[in-house]
């Protein structure tokens, strides 16, 4: 599975990355609001962890621009923004789901998996391409 993570925060960025190359995900990264833009029009991803508070521009017009676009890549929004105000607005926009800082990577692991079952596998935990038979939860195919 193919994640994208657009966070300024190079220690947290680090830590995901980590956690998730660890966990058998490819993950390409973004620092900023740019290159978060070129990243999803020039790929494409299962899920995008993305960060509120970008340089250059909001995380919020990044989910815009994604949805405006057409782009149904899965986003969960990870920010320190926590007021009911800020995660209704996120969800609204088009967010799957919205996460407050800081938070275990154990449950982003799990958000982004259940985000993944929902949009890939229709809600199951195993489905199948062709001759190929993939679990997502023993990671099998």
């Amino acid at each position: 599975m193919k994640l994208l993570i657009i966070e300024d925060e190079r220690s947290l960025l680090k830590s995901i990355v980590q956690y998730f190359s660890q966990e058998k995900f490819l993950c390409d990264t973004a620092v900023a609001y740019e290159d978060g833009i070129r990243k999803i029009e020039d790929f494409q991803y299962d899920c995008i962890i993305l960060d509120i508070n970008l340089p250059g521009g909001s995380g919020l017009q990044l989910l815009k621009y994604l949805r405006q676009n057409k782009n149904n890549d899965g986003v969960i929004i990870i920010s320190a923004r926590d007021s009911l105000d800020d995660r209704i607005t996120g969800l609204d926009i088009g967010a799957d789901d919205y996460l407050t800082k800081p938070f275990h990577l154990s449950e982003l692991n799990a958000r982004v998996r259940a985000l993944i079952r929902r949009k890939k596998a229709e809600g199951a935990n195993q489905f199948e391409l062709g001759p190929l038979n993939i679990d997502l939860v023993a990671r099998t195919v």
